[in-house]
């Protein structure tokens, strides 16, 4: 068993029953969780430093804001994608776009990214925020398999994610006694993010630890490292 796998909670709800649930909670996400999880994914668009001209894909975009910072930062010249599992997070992140003015520089398509329909080699950067701890646990490599599959050499990995680092707080210990009683309803919990990337493959490049509600954030860019590796 993966060292990153050791100690983490499972996710009971299928797939299926998240697509209903973010379906159902896509008009009012930004009420719930918008203001306290913007600040952390600013850090983390920031941190990608995406480039004039690139081109760039969101992993589970919900509502859009990101992609909107992503769009503007690759400008004209380049490109954002987004693939999220969501219908109702799909129409308000398209909303979102075109309050912007921002639609022609994003394209959205509903998928998992455990098998992103997308080319090999495609992207200079992969951004996701809270998006990888909703995955099952067996599921998490196969995710980070599928960015490396879709990043170009020296594309970088932004991840956004709850954290397990350091000592657990009474904030966590709750938060993880919610995600197993009542599995439909808090569906991610917090994982080894660094470690995950490291046994993927990926060479964490810059790092920050964050806290939201009182719960560890840990925001890190990553660049696959299989490569260097080879070579040594």
């Amino acid at each position: 068993m993966p060292a990153a796998a050791i100690g983490i909670s499972r996710v009971q709800r299928s797939k299926a029953e998240a697509k209903e649930a973010y379906n159902r909670m896509s008009r009012w996400y930004d009420l719930l969780a918008g203001s306290s999880e913007q600040k952390l994914l600013q850090i983390g668009w920031e941190q990608l430093a995406v480039t004039e001209g690139e081109v760039v894909l969101e992993i589970g975009f919900g509502t859009g804001h990101a992609l909107v910072a992503l769009a503007q930062a690759a400008g004209d010249s380049g490109k954002v994608f987004g693939i999220d599992i969501s219908e109702g997070m799909l129409r308000v992140a398209r909303e979102t776009l075109e309050t912007a003015g921002l639609a022609e520089r994003v394209e959205l398509r509903l998928g998992d990214a455990a098998h992103l329909p997308l080319e090999d080699h495609s992207f200079d950067g992969v951004f996701m925020s809270f998006t990888l701890e909703l995955f099952d646990t067996p599921e998490i490599p196969v995710v980070l398999a599928e960015c490396q599959r879709v990043l170009r050499s020296g594309g970088r990995l932004a991840v956004v994610a709850m954290s397990k680092k350091g000592e657990s707080g009474l904030m966590s210990r709750l938060y993880e006694w919610a995600h197993r009683q009542f599995p439909k309803y808090v569906d991610c919990r917090p994982i080894f993010v660094q470690k995950a990337l490291e046994e993927a493959g990926f060479q964490v490049i810059d790092s920050e630890l964050r806290s939201m509600w009182g719960l560890p954030v840990e925001i890190m860019v990553a660049k696959d490292s299989s490569i260097a590796r080879v070579t040594e």
